[in-house]
C-alpha cells in the first residue's frame, strides 16, 4: 500500500507508552491491521508481530526497542511509536516522546498503576505531550476497568477524565458507554454496535459524566462558569473543551477496551484523530542558529529544513538505519543536508516510511512526518539535520543515566579483535549505555539494568559476531602508609666479568594527598648523583604495582639518605633493584593500609520506600548525609563504598518496584575496614601463587 501525501492538520504522531505487559504492541498491531496497513494481524505471542521483529524480542515476547509504523485512517496519516514498557529500555521511550506529538498511555485493567506507567506520565509532563489513557485487557480474568480508572485518578488527580464507562468487567466485559454522547456500544457478532445504555447504569453514567465535565470545563472559562452555575453543557461544547483540554495538557481522557477482542479500538482511533494534536497544533520548536541564538521554527513544509534524529539502529547487513522526524521544510531523497552537531555534510539516500519491519520507499518527507534513512555516515541519535546555508540545532535529548556496571572480557582470543569495533557499532543504537576503562584497568559496560545488559550481549554476538563474558569489576583500591620507617635494600650479584651492586637506605613517611614524592639527602657521596634516577625509578615503578595487595601505592614520601657503591659493579639498574627491595621491605613495616573509593550517591525514591532503602544502605556500609525533595520524590544523599554499588541498580529497582534511581560520583578515598582488607590481600596472595606455578 502506498501512502499519499497529506497536509499538516491530517498528520498525527502518537507514542504508545506504559508498563511492560500492558498490551501496547498488540494494540498497535490491531490498529495497523484494521487500517489495512499490514496484510495479516501480527501477534506478539507467536512471534509474528510486525513491530517486535528483532530475534531477542520474539524470544522474550516483549518489545525491547522503539518501533515505528504508519497507517492511514479517515484521511489522516497516523504514525505510531510503539515503545518498550520494561524499565531497562526507557531510553527508547524518551526517543519516542521526542518524536511524537501525542501519547496513548496504556494500562492493564488487571494491575494497578505500575512503574512503567508512572515513568511515561512523568515523561509526558516533562515534554508537555498531550495524552490519553487506554485501559486495555478489560476482558481478562480479574480485570476491572472501572477500578483501574479510579486508580489513575488516585495517582494522577482529577485531570484524569473518564471518556468511557466499561460495561461489565473481566470475562463479562462486553462494551462501554461513551460519556460525551451518552451512547453505549457492545460487541455483537465480532462488530461493535450501538445499544441502549444498560439498565441500572444510569446513576453511574451521570456520576462519571460529571467527573468528565468537571475536568473538561477547566479548558474554557465560559463553559466553566456554566458548569459551576449548574447549566446544561451541550455535546459540541464538551467536544470543543476536550479537544482544547487535551492539546493544552489540561486533562487526559480515559478510554477502555480490549485490543485482543477489538472493543474500543474504533473509539481509540477516533480519539487520536479528534483530540491528539497535529504538528500544526503543536506550533513552533525552538532551535539554535549559527550564532547560538534561539530561533522559533514553525512546522511548515516550505520553511527552513529542520530534522531531528531520534533513534539509530545498527545492522551488519543493511548498515545504519536512522529514524528521523521532520520539524520544518521538506527532506528529499538524494539531497545533501548539514549536521550542525558534527559540522559535517551528509548525503541522503533513499527515504523510507516504516510499517514496523516493512519499509516503503518514499520520495520526500515533509514537516510533521516521520521516516527513516539508511547508511548515513556521521549522524547519531539526538543530532539535528538542516542546510549548510541555514544551520540549525535542536536542544539535545536528555537520555537516562545508566548505573549498572559490569566488567567485560572477550570470550576467546578470536573475540579480542572483534570486541572493540563491535562495541562501537552497538553503542550507536544504545544512547543509554556506555563503555569505559576504569582505574583498575577493566573495560566496563554500564547499562540500565540486567535485561539491558543481556540484550546488548545477545545482539553483539548475533549482529557483530563478538562473544563477551561479564564479571564484577575490580575495585580501584589504593595502598598507602600511616607510619614512618627507615629501610635498607642491598642488591649484589656476581657473574663472570662485571657484577651488579647497589646499596641504599631510604626513609618512608606519609604524604597525604601528595602522590608519590622522591627526595635525596645523601651526605658525602655515599651514592653518586648519576644513580639517583635509578633509585627514583625503582621506587615509582614498584609503587605503581603495589606492595600489599597489588594496588597502586600512593601518598608517601621516599627520601634516599645513605648507601654505598662499587666503583666497577654499580650501575643504574642495580640501584633501581636495591631501591625496589628497600621499598617493599619498608612498606610492610610502615603501617600499610588499603584505601577504597567512596562515592557520593543521590538516590531518588518515592516516600513509601524510604525506610527500606535506608536499611539497605546500612547493609552496604553507607552513611546517609542528608535528605532533599525534588519532583515529588525523596532524595537521599549518602556516601557509599564503590565496591557496594556495582549491582545496586538491580537491587534498588527490586526494593522500589522499579521506581528508584540513583547517581554516583567519586568523592574521596578512605581506609578499608580490616575484615574487608584481609580478604582483598588474601585474594592477591592466592593470585600471585597461582601465577607463580
Amino acid at each position: 500500500m502506498t501512502m499519499k501525501s497529506v497536509d499538516l492538520p491530517h498528520l498525527r504522531s502518537v507514542v504508545l507508552a506504559g508498563h511492560t505487559g500492558a498490551g501496547k504492541t498488540t494494540l498497535a498491531e490491531q490498529l495497523l491491521f484494521r487500517a489495512g496497513a499490514v496484510p495479516r494481524l501480527g501477534k506478539v505471542d507467536d512471534g509474528t508481530s510486525h513491530l517486535d521483529f528483532e530475534p531477542e524480542e520474539q524470544k522474550r515476547r516483549e518489545s525491547l526497542s522503539l518501533a515505528v509504523a504508519t497507517f492511514e485512517a479517515d484521511g489522516t496519516r497516523i504514525t505510531l511509536l510503539d515503545t518498550p514498557g520494561y524499565l531497562d529500555f526507557s531510553a527508547e521511550v524518551v526517543s519516542g516522546f521526542h518524536a511524537g506529538d501525542g501519547a496513548i498511555l496504556v494500562m492493564d485493567a488487571v494491575g494497578g498503576v505500575e512503574a512503567g506507567l508512572e515513568q511515561s506520565v512523568a515523561l509526558a509532563r516533562r515534554t508537555t505531550t498531550a495524552s490519553c489513557f487506554f485501559i486495555n485487557k478489560s476482558d481478562r480474568e480479574n480485570a476491572d476497568p472501572t477500578r483501574a480508572l479510579d486508580a489513575l485518578r488516585a495517582a494522577f488527580g482529577d485531570k484524569i477524565a473518564p471518556l468511557h464507562l466499561a460495561i461489565g468487567k473481566g470475562e463479562s466485559f462486553s462494551g462501554y458507554v461513551d460519556l460525551v454522547h451518552r451512547k453505549a456500544f457492545q460487541l455483537q457478532g465480532g462488530r461493535e454496535v450501538e445499544v441502549p445504555i444498560p439498565a441500572g447504569m444510569a446513576d453511574e453514567v451521570a456520576r462519571r459524566r460529571d467527573q468528565l465535565l468537571e475536568a473538561a470545563a477547566e479548558a474554557d472559562d465560559e463553559v466553566l462558569m456554566k458548569y459551576l452555575d449548574g447549566e446544561e453543557i451541550s455535546d459540541p461544547e464538551l467536544e470543543a473543551c476536550l479537544r482544547k483540554g487535551v492539546k493544552d495538557s489540561i486533562l487526559a481522557p480515559v478510554l477502555v477496551g480490549s485490543a485482543s477482542t477489538g472493543i474500543g479500538l474504533q473509539a481509540l482511533q477516533d480519539a487520536i484523530v479528534r483530540y491528539l494534536p497535529s504538528p500544526a497544533d503543536e506550533g513552533p520548536v525552538t532551535a539554535k542558529d549559527k550564532a547560538g541564538k534561539d530561533v522559533e521554527i514553525a512546522p511548515d513544509p516550505e520553511g527552513p529544513l529542520l530534522v531531528r534524529v531520534f533513534k539509530t539502529s545498527a545492522d551488519p547487513f543493511v548498515g545504519r538505519l536512522t529514524y528521523l522526524r521532520v520539524h520544518s521544510g521538506t527532506l528529499r531523497s538524494q539531497a545533501h543536508v548539514w549536521n550542525a552537531n558534527r559540522d559535517a555534510e551528509e548525503r541522503i539516500g533513499q527515504l523510507l516510511l516504516l510499517h514496523g519491519k516493512e519499509q516503503e520507499a518514499i520520495g520526500e518527507l515533509k514537516a510533521g512526518e516521520i521516516g527513516a534513512i539508511a547508511k548515513l555516515t556521521v549522524t547519531a541519535t539526538g543530532d539535528t539535520l538542516s542546510t549548510k546555508d541555514k544551520p540549525l540545532a535542536l536542544p539535545p535529548v536528555a537520555f537516562p543515566n545508566p548505573t549498572l556496571t559490569m566488567a567485560i572480557d572477550p570470550q576467546s582470543k578470536a573475540d579480542l579483535d572483534k570486541m572493540g569495533p563491535a562495541l562501537n557499532r552497538m553503542l550507536e543504537e544504545e544512547p543509554a549505555a556506555r563503555v569505559e576503562r576504569t582505574d583498575a584497568g577493566d573495560q566496563v559496560l554500564i547499562t540500565m539494568g540486567e535485561a539491558h545488559s543481556a540484550v546488548i550481549i545477545e545482539r553483539l554476538k548475533r549482529k557483530f559476531g563478538s562473544a563477551i563474558v561479564t564479571r564484577t569489576p575490580r575495585v580501584p583500591y589504593r595502598e598507602t602508609i600511616r607510619g614512618k620507617v627507615q629501610s635498607h635494600g642491598r642488591y649484589k650479584k656476581q657473574t663472570g666479568g662485571h657484577g651488579m651492586f647497589g646499596d641504599v637506605w631510604i626513609e618512608l613517611e606519609p604524604n597525604p594527598g601528595g602522590g608519590v614524592a622522591f627526595a635525596e639527602k645523601v651526605v658525602g657521596g655515599s651514592v653518586p648523583k648519576n644513580f639517583f634516577p635509578g633509585v627514583e625509578k625503582g621506587i615509582r615503578e614498584t609503587a605503581a604495582e603495589g606492595v600489599v595487595a597489588g594496588y597502586p601505592l600512593s601518598d608517601f614520601r621516599a627520601t634516599l639518605y645513605d648507601g654505598s657503591f662499587h666503583a666497577v659493579d654499580s650501575n643504574e639498574l642495580s640501584f633501581k633493584i636495591a631501591a625496589s627491595m628497600a621499598l617493599k621491605d619498608g612498606i610492610l613495616q610502615a603501617k600499610p593500609v588499603l584505601l577504597e573509593p567512596i562515592m557520593n550517591v543521590a538516590i531518588r525514591v518515592p516516600d513509601a520506600y524510604m525506610g527500606e532503602v535506608n536499611r539497605d544502605l546500612n547493609g552496604r556500609r553507607g552513611r546517609v548525609m542528608g535528605m532533599d525533595q525534588a519532583d515529588g520524590l525523596q532524595v537521599i544523599n549518602a556516601q557509599v563504598p564503590q565496591s557496594e554499588l556495582f549491582s545496586y541498580a538491580t537491587e534498588l529497582r527490586s526494593i522500589t518496584g522499579g521506581r528508584g534511581t540513583f547517581t554516583a560520583t567519586l568523592d574521596h578515598y578512605e581506609d578499608v575496614p580490616a575484615h574487608v582488607a584481609d580478604k582483598v590481600i588474601e585474594a592477591h596472595r592466592k593470585e600471585q601463587e597461582a601465577s607463580a606455578h
